[in-house]
């Protein structure tokens, strides 16, 4: 089908669209990408079947990263750009929005850990992921790529017609899904190809030299208290940035209010509390008979 995308007629198959945290899995994915464009334009099979030569690689600054996730992402801007791969960032402002709305009104929600004042232990709901990274990312699709204007319905050609590929490994493929959106079929190369983290680090490091880590907001909740003692001891003006955050749940009330106290460690103690003992539950995998953190 022939059909007319910005302003050119072009011969439609449907985008595949790389959604690039820059952590250890997509950016292996985004690696593998490129390793095939520099095959296919030497007249040579591509190495990794299962991984396309992406029409966009998109990658969502959410604002507070730790440090070596601007590294990862710009190692994979580069390798893209001299592959002739599309990359593009957005900056959709998670940290930004937090830091100047919570307490004062309604902000997205993210896991906090919570603690009642019965003793009542809980989780906040997640919803930052689909706010500030998948409906972003779903809007620059329509809206700057396809060409869609205000109001204008989804054509039919444009129904489940492109993929979105996700950095899943295979050890968590139980987290693979359909995507609700109309436009997008999910994919998740990884998993078809049973890799699992383990993989992706050493594909990463062996091949292209480079030394990476997990990728999340520093203040995500799902980190391992050995994260925060990292940052401590590594990253300490990131670390004293993190604290802001910490202050930031300890000194106000969501809106609207509750009766918990949040916390970003699981252990629910602030993060100035966390002890060794609390610290010791570092997940890490084996690579060349050596252990190496995984970054979470």
């Amino acid at each position: 089908m022939t059909v007319e995308l910005n302003g050119k007629p072009v011969e439609w198959h449907g985008l595949k669209i790389l959604s690039f945290g820059a952590g250890m899995q997509s950016t292996a994915l985004a690696l593998m990408s490129c390793e095939n464009a520099w095959a296919v334009s030497k007249g040579r099979p591509v190495q990794y079947p299962e991984v396309p030569i992406y029409d966009l690689v998109i990658f969502c600054d959410l604002g507070f990263e730790p440090p070596w996730v601007k590294k990862q992402a710009d190692f994979v801007r580069d390798a893209c750009e001299t592959a002739g791969i599309r990359y593009k960032q957005l900056n959709t402002p998670l940290y930004q929005d937090l830091m100047r709305n919570f307490g004062k009104k309604r902000v997205v929600s993210i896991p906090w850990w919570t603690l009642g004042d019965d003793g009542h232990k809980s989780r906040m709901p997640r919803n930052c992921t689909i706010d500030y990274k998948v409906k972003q990312i779903s809007k620059f699709i329509r809206w700057e790529v396809l060409g869609y204007k205000k109001g204008q319905r989804l054509r039919d050609e444009d129904k489940k017609a492109h993929e979105m590929h996700m950095g899943f490994s295979f050890e968590e493929k139980r987290r693979c899904k359909e995507s609700p959106n109309p436009m997008f079929v999910n994919r998740f190369p990884l998993v078809d190809m049973e890799l699992v983290r383990a993989d992706n680090y050493a594909y990463i490091k062996d091949v292209w030299g480079l030394d990476t880590k997990a990728s999340a907001c520093a203040f995500c909740p799902f980190h391992k208290n050995y994260f925060f003692k990292y940052l401590k001891e590594n990253e300490p003006e990131v670390y004293r940035q993190l604290l802001g955050v910490d202050e930031l749940l300890c000194d106000n009330n969501p809106k609207p209010p509750m009766d918990s106290d949040l916390f970003i460690s699981r252990s629910r103690k602030r993060l100035e509390d966390l002890t060794d003992e609390d610290c010791c539950d570092a997940e890490c995998f084996e690579y060349h008979s050596q252990q190496v953190w995984n970054g979470f």
